[in-house]
């Protein structure tokens, strides 16, 4: 797997701004997404299915580390990619795993754009009802899944650890990083204690384990909920208070309880050279088909259409700003597209 740093070597060569040719809506985009169990390679999948009359195809990879994605989108290497907004905010000060990449880092972010956001995902907490973790006290000394290495949920699932839980990495519990496709198998081998997961609510997935063998989820106390250190947190992580309502998942142990964890959120990128009228098009097709999306697939309820904007820090690609300015959309200064 090609590394962070890696990519940053490869940024001099290659143009940052990909150059389209030809027709703006007759063309294969490479695009890179997250966990193949998730929304982070859903929604594209869908968008892509939607996509299919207008002679626009999207080639999908996924169950990529999406820290790595942004990087190669910046640099030109795909087209396309599922941006989590703490990785943006990190590659824009070269900060966390963009820090050897410097000013390659900086450099890729400028050349990064946005269509739209969407609900990722919910963190679930997950142990075994039989492994004696009943709360994240009982978490200390453990073994925790903290998502795939060097990826931006590490610093979402240890800064949830750190605030549900008062327990710091490597200090109180030993942190397992692996990639989101090999997770759920190795917590089933027993290759560690907890599973901090990244799944829409309802997820087959979940069920699944519940099935096999009885399952207990760990929620946020309403104390730590209304901490001012959890408000800054949600804000920092692009994320919001959410919850797994009673009866959602069989199997569990405490599902008749509401438990209350955060969900995060997700932006489709572009490279900033893309085309205005495909970017146009791909994000008013998104928009016009996303209601359609949640009747058709039951987990894809959660995705907001009331803010369409909500938690997107990465700026507009002119295309979609001209979609959002003609449906009467306000978009915060912070996502404006910059002046080229």
């Amino acid at each position: 797997m090609i590394g962070i740093a890696r990519l940053a070597l490869c940024a001099a060569a290659v143009v940052a701004t990909t150059v389209y040719q030809g027709s703006a809506l007759a063309q294969s985009l490479k695009v890179e997404t997250g966990n193949s169990a998730g929304l982070t390679t859903l929604v594209p999948q869908l968008l892509a299915k939607s996509l299919t009359e207008s002679g626009v195809s999207l080639l999908i990879n996924s169950d990529q580390t999406l820290t790595r994605s942004a990087m190669s989108l910046g640099i030109g290497r795909i087209d396309a990619a599922v941006v989590p907004p703490p990785a943006f905010n990190a590659m824009q000060r070269a900060a966390g795993p963009y820090q050897k990449a410097g000013d390659s880092a900086k450099e890729a972010a400028a050349n990064i754009r946005s269509l739209f956001p969407f609900a990722g995902g919910v963190f679930h907490p997950i142990v075994w009802a039989d492994s004696g973790i009943d709360s994240w006290d009982d978490m200390k000394g453990k073994r925790i899944f903290i998502g795939p290495p060097a990826g931006a949920a590490n610093r979402q699932i240890t800064g949830l650890i750190r605030l549900a839980g008062g327990l710091e990495e490597d200090t109180d519990y030993t942190p397992i990083r692996l990639g989101w496709g090999a997770a759920i198998q190795a917590f089933q081998d027993g290759q560690f204690d907890v599973l901090v997961g990244a799944f829409p609510v309802g997820a087959a997935a979940v069920q699944q384990l519940g099935l096999q063998r009885e399952i207990r989820l760990i929620g946020v106390s309403e104390e730590v909920r209304n901490s001012a250190e959890w408000a800054k947190y949600l804000n920092q992580m692009g994320e919001l208070n959410s919850s797994v309502a009673p009866g959602t998942y069989d199997g569990q142990v405490n599902g008749d309880e509401t438990i209350s964890i955060p969900a995060y959120a997700m932006v489709f990128g572009v490279n900033k050279g893309m085309d205005d009228d495909l970017a146009y098009s791909l994000t008013k097709t998104y928009w016009d088909s996303v209601e359609g999306y949640k009747k058709s697939v039951a987990v894809l309820a959660q995705l907001p259409t009331d803010d369409p904007l909500a938690g997107n820090n990465v700026p507009l690609h002119p295309g979609a700003a001209r979609y959002y300015e003609e449906q009467g959309i306000e978009f915060p200064a912070a996502i404006v597209p910059p002046a080229e």
